[in-house]
């Protein structure tokens, strides 16, 4: 271990272990701002098992570390100071890293390194003034930032946002390729019923899947560790609330069956507003998810490949471009000559 890594870890931990008791072990009731820079509290047993969903607020310098849906940590942080600021916007860990040192910082120590972008955003332990101070990442307590990189999994969704906003239960539709179709014109259903979509995936075999779906584009691409293994035309029946929305499948399963398989059970998700728009609802209604349809054929061939912890975009930007709450999950590669 290099001498510089060793000295933060053990001044780190020095400033821990002089924190309150409640840094580490509170219940689901603590009041995030009631937390000093440094302090945390995880409360995992809330929640035991299930797919997780981190969200930083950068207004309230806060993470949230939901499991199935339920709150079970928040931290403080810090991120990007002014003119380097951490951008908003949708993400997956693309890399973790125990002992990591920046390409572009003087060799700077990272402690438990979680990489969401290629150009050099990240999550990791470090100083935590009370205000954003970073180059661009987010940084976390020590310890926080271990026990999160123990239980994260690459490509796990980090969600960036301007404001912080829970996860409340939604009812996403768009899987159910009948489900209104008596609300689209008798020319687009038809035209939905019998579009032409791909849908390869032997591209990337296995691993939880992510769909981006674009109001702009009337497109959806389904993406599994990065790899582009399905693309089919959407439809919309009337006018989508504007701003870009990420859901989660959940572990277990709702009353009732599939719309659209009946002896398949109906799926549990979690939905998250990334860029609230004044006007916007915070939580959209089964009705508009239900305006949202795809070719019936795609939808049940994107239902086998659904697992726990699977994302759904849905942005008003256009398939590759960031939205107004910054960037959504493209498929990127790293850029050559490595990350940076």
């Amino acid at each position: 271990m290099r001498p510089v890594l060793l000295a933060l870890m053990i001044s780190s931990a020095l400033a821990l272990a002089a924190a309150p008791a409640f840094a580490t072990h509170r219940t689901s009731e603590t009041r995030p701002e009631s937390l000093q820079p440094g302090e945390f509290a995880w409360y995992a047993q809330a929640a035991p098992a299930g797919p997780l969903l981190l969200i930083v607020s950068l207004p309230e310098q806060r993470a949230y570390l939901y499991r199935n849906g339920v709150r079970i940590a928040v931290s403080t942080v810090s991120t990007g100071k002014a003119g380097n600021e951490t951008p908003p916007g949708v993400y997956t860990i693309l890399q973790k890293h125990k002992e990591h040192y920046s390409n572009l910082y003087d060799d700077a120590p990272m402690p438990f390194m979680q990489r969401l972008t290629w150009d050099g955003v990240a999550l990791h332990a470090g100083r935590l003034p009370g205000y954003p101070a970073s180059h661009g990442c987010v940084r976390l307590p020590l310890e926080f930032a271990r026990r999160l990189f123990d239980v994260s999994a690459l490509g796990m969704t980090v969600i960036v946002a301007a404001e912080h906003s829970e996860p409340v239960l939604a009812h996403p539709g768009w899987l159910a390729p009948d489900a209104a179709a008596g609300a689209l014109s008798p020319a687009v259903a038809a035209g939905i019923e019998n579009a032409a979509f791909v849908w390869e995936p032997g591209r990337s075999p296995t691993g939880p899947v992510t769909l981006l779906v674009s109001i702009a584009d009337r497109r959806v691409r389904v993406l599994r560790n990065g790899v582009v293994i399905g693309d089919a035309p959407v439809a919309f029946a009337g006018a989508l609330p504007p701003g870009t929305r990420v859901l989660q499948l959940q572990a277990g399963t709702r009353a009732g069956a599939s719309r659209f398989v009946p002896d398949r059970p109906r799926l549990a998700w979690t939905e998250v507003q990334v860029d609230p728009v004044e006007g916007a609802p915070v939580a959209w209604g089964e009705a508009i998810y239900d305006s949202v349809q795809v070719p019936p054929a795609f939808a049940r061939a994107v239902y086998d490949a659904l697992l726990p912890g699977t994302t759904v975009v849905l942005t008003d930007a256009p398939l590759g471009e960031a939205g107004p709450g910054g960037p959504v999950l493209d498929a990127e590669s790293m850029p050559p000559g490595g990350p940076r």
